[in-house]
Formats: C-alpha cells, sequence, structure tokens
C-alpha cells in the first residue's frame, strides 16, 4: 500500500519536484575569476588591443656630408697659421722685390701692385683661429720686400735710409693692401660667427 505523507495544515502539503506555477528567477551572470580575469584560453595572458593612432615614424639619421673631393686645375686652399702666414707674405714679397729690381729696373708701382694680390691670399688662406694676424703680419712684409728695391750705396745705413724713403713715397699701395687684408678677415669672422649661431639654434636630432 502507498503511504501518503501529511503536515500540518499551517505548512501545506510537500509536493516532489518543482512547482511549475511559479518561474524560475534568471541566474546572475558568472564572473571571473580575479587570478583567471584576463587569461586567455590555456591560462595564457590576454593583452588589450591598443586603439589605432598616428605612428611616429623615427627620425632621420642625419649623416655628415662627404667632404668635396679636389677638383683638377682648381685653386689651392691651405690653411695657415699666423707664424706660417707671416713667412708666406714676407718670403713672396721678397721674391717679387727680387724679381722687381731684376726685370722693372726696382719700379716700386710694379711692387705695389703685386703686393695687393698677396695681401688677399695671405688674408684669405690664414685659418679661423689666426685671422687677426693676417692685417698685422702685411705691413711687415711689405718692408721686408722692399730691401732689394732700397737705394743704398754707401752702406747699411745708406740702405736704411733709402728703405724708409720708398715706405714714405709708397704708403698708398701699403695702406691699401692691409685695409684688403682687413675687409677679407672682417666678412670671415662675421661668417664663422654666423655659422655657429645657426649651429648653436638647431634643435638637436
Amino acid at each position: 500500500m502507498e503511504q501518503y505523507r501529511t503536515l500540518s495544515p499551517q505548512y501545506g502539503t510537500r509536493q516532489h519536484g518543482p512547482r511549475r506555477d511559479r518561474p524560475r528567477p534568471p541566474r546572475p551572470p558568472r564572473q571571473p575569476v580575479p587570478s583567471q580575469a584576463g587569461r586567455g584560453a590555456g591560462g595564457e595572458p590576454v593583452r588589450a588591443a591598443r586603439p589605432p593612432g598616428p605612428q611616429r615614424r623615427p627620425a632621420p639619421v642625419r649623416r655628415p656630408a662627404p667632404a668635396p673631393a679636389p677638383t683638377a686645375g682648381g685653386l689651392p686652399n691651405p690653411r695657415l697659421t699666423g707664424l706660417g702666414s707671416g713667412l708666406f707674405c714676407a718670403v713672396v714679397m721678397f721674391l717679387l722685390g727680387a724679381l722687381c729690381s731684376a726685370l722693372f729696373g726696382a719700379s716700386l708701382t710694379a711692387y705695389g701692385v703685386l703686393f695687393l694680390p698677396v695681401c688677399a691670399l695671405t688674408a684669405l688662406w690664414v685659418r679661423r683661429g689666426d685671422l687677426m694676424t693676417a692685417p698685422v703680419v702685411v705691413p711687415i712684409a711689405f718692408a721686408v720686400g722692399l730691401l732689394p728695391l732700397a737705394d743704398g750705396e754707401g752702406g747699411t745705413g745708406s740702405r736704411l735710409m733709402g728703405l724708409m724713403t720708398a715706405l714714405a713715397t709708397q704708403a698708398g699701395w701699403l695702406y691699401g693692401g692691409t685695409l684688403i687684408a682687413g675687409v677679407i678677415v672682417i666678412v670671415r669672422r662675421i661668417r664663422l660667427v654666423r655659422r655657429r649661431r645657426t649651429a648653436g639654434a638647431r634643435p638637436p636630432v
């Protein structure tokens, strides 16, 4: 015989199995465990995708420009020290003075004309650190070149007098050559200062 379990009236009758008259409440979604959050299949960490944005290109590497190859037949461009420029100018003017004495009959005018390009070369070839020496050595070289041209028959005293007379009469060539050397030196100095300022104001790469 089947026996039925009865309960007290205050609790009602207990039925086996789920009741169909009341719907089940929806289950809340399962949240990942903190230790496993951010991990994919197999336990590997999942990297968050970065939002697309403008990519910075690497700055181009500036390579120094190769030194220009010497052209055939080009003018020499040496760099002389202060002492070297003085010796160069004095030796060249002495040779030109001897040449004028032998070929042009000790012509001081020819000597003065040849003095001007020598002053320009001296100011162009002196190195940057000794620019201010060019206007100083040029007058000394002019006096040295006058030694073969100075008139002197009685000895050292008369030759010195002839040298002083030549310097006094040819002062125009002396001042002109010194002025040319000074202008070239000033122009080179200004260009050097501008180049340094430009290099200092340029942002680092």
